[in-house]
């Protein structure tokens, strides 16, 4: 059975501060900018003849919201980093499994090598998989599993 044109979507969320990236902590995120993690995802996807979205928030009710947009859009997989909402947000579980996109929870630094606070994920039990510690490439490697599952 062939997938439509909206199946063929991958949106990216990024959680709170990531807009931050290139500037904050760049000893435990990196020197990349989000701009330019994006634009690389954006051209790979469509190298592939995928659309992808990229959206970024420092607001929890906001990527509910582009959560359930997904839906309605008929997105075909997610790729999400919630940054601090990894551990406190209930409420984006709930749109998650509403929803039912397949997802891969992306994290730049290995949140089991920081604090203990950090070592829980509301996430990581309903998506398809988790990549931490990568860095930037996390968010590759999202990316390359998304489009296979798409062909597939």
């Amino acid at each position: 059975m062939a997938k439509n044109s909206k199946s063929r979507s991958i949106v990216v969320l990024h959680g709170p501060n990531l807009n931050l990236l290139g500037t904050r902590e760049p000893s435990v995120y990196g020197r990349e900018s989000l701009e330019s993690i994006n634009r690389r995802l954006t051209a790979t996807a469509r190298a592939a003849g995928v659309r992808l979205e990229c959206f970024q928030s420092n607001h929890e009710g906001e990527l509910v919201d582009r959560i359930q947009r997904a839906k309605k859009e008929g997105a075909g997989f997610l790729i999400l980093n919630p940054a601090g909402y990894t551990h406190t947000s209930v409420v984006i579980r709930d749109a998650l499994t509403a929803v039912r996109i397949p997802f891969v929870e992306v994290h730049l630094s290995n949140i089991f090598a920081r604090e203990p606070w950090r070592h829980h994920s509301h996430f990581t039990a309903v998506a398809v998989g988790a990549i931490l510690g990568l860095g930037s490439s996390g968010y590759d490697l999202a990316l390359a599993y998304a489009l296979k599952h798409l062909k597939a």
